[in-house]
C-alpha cells in the first residue's frame, strides 16, 4: 500500500475527503517525526511504538575490495508491534 492508497483508506473509513485525509496523515507523519527527532518514544496503544535505537560503530569489509571498513555509529528508528497488531497478524 502506498500513501495515495492509504489517503484512499483514511478517507473512505472516517468519512472525509480525500483532500483532508491526506492533511491528517502528512501531520500525523510529521507530529511522529518530530517527537522521534526530539528523542521521545511514540507509542500507539494497540498498534505500537516507535523509538530511536543507537547503533554502535562496529567494523565491516567492503566487498569489492575485501577491505576492513569502520562502519560510522547511527541513530535509526525502531517499531515494535503492540499486542493487538501482533494478534492480528
Amino acid at each position: 500500500m502506498n500513501k495515495t492508497e492509504l489517503v484512499e483508506k483514511i478517507a473512505a473509513g472516517a468519512g472525509i475527503t480525500k483532500v483532508d485525509a491526506k492533511k491528517a496523515l502528512d501531520a500525523a507523519v510529521a507530529a511522529v517525526k518530530d517527537a522521534l527527532v526530539a528523542g521521545d518514544k511514540v507509542a500507539l496503544i494497540g498498534f505500537g511504538t516507535f523509538a530511536i535505537n543507537e547503533r554502535p560503530a562496529r567494523e565491516g569489509i567492503n566487498p569489492a575490495t575485501k577491505e576492513k571498513i569502520t562502519i560510522a555509529a547511527k541513530k535509526v528508528v525502531k517499531f515494535k508491534a503492540g499486542a493487538e497488531l501482533a494478534a492480528a497478524l
